[in-house]
């Protein structure tokens, strides 16, 4: 496949139906740029799919700016296509973006993987450790997402506050609270990303995240998204254990390297205290866990602070950002709030 960038249209040109949240791919007319850029008839494009759509809103004329994937309808004809454009930048081969497993569980596994936290970062480690076959065991110091949602209300409305379950610990992350934006300025070569995406929209997610240049779930639908992705990890093996938090890590030389052998955790619901055996574990903590990384510390776990910035926010009316953004197409219910 061939992957065009820079096709631009009128916002017009995009159909979008509010009463069902439908946005239609202006596909005829996409076909059309993508066989001009290259100097093809247009009926020797036989598929086009959408890979991404933004808005371009610096000219008084709003426009939708498309990346584009091609298949032709002679795709022997490709290669030639795409030596002849390649010095052109917005002329290249679809990349492969499909998620590949680093590895599968060997038959007769003894020793399970441990996940320790369940936010985004636990959440992906515990499902492609499940679908590569490895059973993971994942704790989470929190509560399951609907009773951590209920102890987070509770805090905002009535100051009550629930120290192991609230916007920062339990199943789903901080960023359960948030509307679910899913956009960052990483660079992503191995198209990782994608692989996030995908399983997203798998468990509810709106499909148009896949294709939208800032897309965002909305913090309803993360519920639910998360419990499936719970469910699928459960229905291949894997276990997540609520209420569960690692106080020490249980580590021994061998052969003059320092291993991991153990996790000691203590279950927050009965306040009994238990070793769990592994010589594997992903410690997806956050960044909350202080207590966590004051004992990693002292067991002389190697650590690095990350940099961080520190902005401040300033607050205006909807309305003003929008018009400031979008101009005379402000209100647009395919812009949505700039």
């Amino acid at each position: 496949m061939i992957r065009i960038a820079e096709l631009k249209l009128p916002l017009s040109a995009v159909e979008y139906h509010p009463e069902n949240h439908t946005e239609y791919q202006p596909t005829d007319k996409l076909t059309q740029l993508a066989a001009e850029r290259l100097g093809l008839a247009a009926n020797a494009i036989a598929k086009l799919h959408v890979h991404k759509r933004s808005f371009d809103a610096r000219k008084a004329e709003l426009l939708a700016v498309y990346i584009v994937d091609i298949t032709l309808a002679d795709e022997s004809r490709e290669a030639a296509l795409l030596t002849q454009f390649a010095d052109h930048p917005h002329v290249n081969p679809t990349p492969d973006m499909s998620w590949k497993p680093v590895g599968q569980a060997p038959a007769g596994l003894d020793e399970r993987p441990v996940v320790v936290g369940f936010g985004p970062c636990g959440m992906f480690a515990g499902l492609v450790l499940a679908q590569m076959g490895f059973k993971p065991i994942v704790l989470e110091r929190g509560k399951t997402v609907r009773e951590r949602t209920k102890d987070t209300w509770r805090l905002w409305r009535k100051r009550e506050l629930t120290p192991e379950s609230n916007v920062q610990y339990g199943e789903g992350g901080a960023g359960t609270f948030s509307d679910g934006k899913l956009y960052s300025q990483i660079k992503d070569p191995r198209h990782l990303g994608r692989k996030v995406l995908t399983e997203f929209v798998t468990y509810g997610a709106p499909p148009e995240i896949l294709y939208a240049a800032h897309p965002h779930i909305g913090t309803f639908k993360l519920v639910k998204l998360v419990e499936g992705i719970r469910e699928e990890i459960v229905r291949l093996g894997g276990e997540i254990r609520f209420e569960q938090r690692v106080t020490d890590v249980q580590i021994e030389e061998v052969d003059g390297q320092r291993q991991l052998v153990g996790l000691q955790v203590l279950d927050q619901a009965t306040g009994q205290s238990y070793a769990l055996p592994t010589h594997h574990a992903v410690m997806a903590l956050g960044h909350s866990s202080r207590d966590t990384f004051a004992m990693f510390y002292e067991r002389g776990v190697a650590m690095e602070a990350k940099p961080f910035s520190v902005g401040f926010r300033i607050e205006h009316p909807q309305s003003v950002i929008d018009r400031a953004r979008w101009g005379k197409d402000a209100g647009h219910p395919l812009l949505g709030a700039a």
